[in-house]
């Protein structure tokens, strides 16, 4: 056992003492004590036993003992050396730790955490009213708006979503194409003219802006379609019959359906009288009329919710508030003849997905793919 606590060679005077410790006779008086001219030890301090292991709560004995030989230490230093290892560690854990809290608490705080479903990590809708329809019709519902659209053929009424605090809208082709006067009624009641900054009628997309866009603008969120699944809740804000404002809601019914739509300008100005239905093919027919001959094809979300005449334009909202979609078709169970508007919405609703709209909107600023 004493061995262990011996350095080699550093008492060499003791080494037959310390057998008769091996040897079980431990009350043995210390033979340091009959060795007062040992050349490495003072008479006056003689080392403590080697017998005896140091204790917590002992003095040092450094300095009162021989210098550590070379031999031992590099191992002293390295054990030095876990002193700051250890500290460095202990404050990377605790930074860890704190930065994980905070990140917590900054999401509890600023209310952006997400719903199940959500498609993305942004809450708009307040964390009291989170997921509720009430939430993000009260969030949301500033940012849309009322489009009325005047041409040589005729007018057309549509909805649109207020992007940018300058007063920058995203809006169907359908709903301003040919019109030679653009007015725009915000939420408050509030007109204002408005001019086409670009258009893509082969994805039914158009950009226009406010002439003289007043301050406080609220714009809207533009979240992820791609993160969209069947069965998603979601609200629908537009200006059906020019109600401004009307809030539906329902689920997204399906993914990736092809919607044909028309290209020709006169047929933007087809919601004023007849059936009030924009056409479009779908499956194989067509809906809503003839869509003629010039027609493009693009990907749309599928829902439920209930749109009607005047909700083109309009935002397709998940329940964290942030825009999925542009409403752009529905069908109405109205027969074809126009003869008459009286049925509505069936719940076979269609929206141009909010990323395909992301990809266009520098294309749109330059003045679309149409110039």
């Amino acid at each position: 056992m004493t061995e262990s606590f011996r350095r080699s060679g550093e008492y060499p005077e003791g080494d037959q003492q310390h057998s008769a410790y091996a040897q079980g006779h431990p009350q043995q008086r210390s033979p340091y004590s009959e060795q007062p001219h040992a050349p490495s030890v003072n008479p006056e301090w003689p080392p403590p036993p080697t017998h005896r292991p140091w204790q917590q709560g002992d003095a040092p004995t450094s300095l009162l003992s021989e210098p550590v030989s070379s031999s031992s230490a590099p191992a002293a230093h390295r054990r030095r050396a876990k002193g700051p290892l250890a500290l460095l560690a202990a404050v990377a854990i605790a930074a860890a730790a704190v930065g994980g809290g905070t990140a917590y608490a900054f999401q509890e705080l600023s209310g952006n955490d997400t719903a199940a479903s959500s498609s993305t990590s942004t809450n708009v809708v307040p964390a009291s009213r989170k997921g509720t329809v009430a939430g993000v019709a009260e969030a949301v519902g500033p940012s849309i708006v009322e489009i009325s659209a005047t041409s040589n053929a005729g007018s057309s009424t549509g909805s649109g979503v207020v992007i940018t605090t300058g007063g920058e809208i995203i809006t169907n082709n359908h709903v301003i194409s040919g019109a030679s006067d653009i007015k725009v009624q915000l939420s408050n009641g509030k007109s204002y003219a408005a001019t086409v900054v670009g258009t893509d009628s082969a994805k039914d997309l158009a950009l226009i802006r406010l002439t003289n866009a007043p301050s406080g603008l609220k714009t809207a969120t533009l979240g992820d379609s791609d993160g969209i699944q069947v069965g998603d809740e979601v609200v629908a804000i537009g200006s059906p019959e020019g109600l401004t404002g009307t809030v539906t809601s329902g689920i997204v019914s399906a993914l990736d359906r092809d919607v044909t739509v028309s290209t020709d300008e006169s047929r933007g100005q087809e919601q004023q009288g007849g059936s009030g239905q924009w056409p479009f093919e779908f499956g194989g027919r067509e809906f809503n009329g003839d869509t003629g001959s010039s027609t493009t094809t693009y990907k749309a979300l599928q829902t439920d919710a209930s749109l009607n005449p005047g909700n083109s334009g309009g935002a397709l909202i998940d329940m964290n508030g942030n825009i999925i979609g542009i409403n752009s078709a529905m069908y109405s169970s109205a027969d074809s003849s126009g003869s008459g508007s009286a049925a509505g919405s069936v719940g076979l609703g269609f929206a141009i997905p909010i990323n395909t709209i992301k990809a266009d909107l520098d294309s749109l600023r330059s003045g679309g793919s149409d110039n």
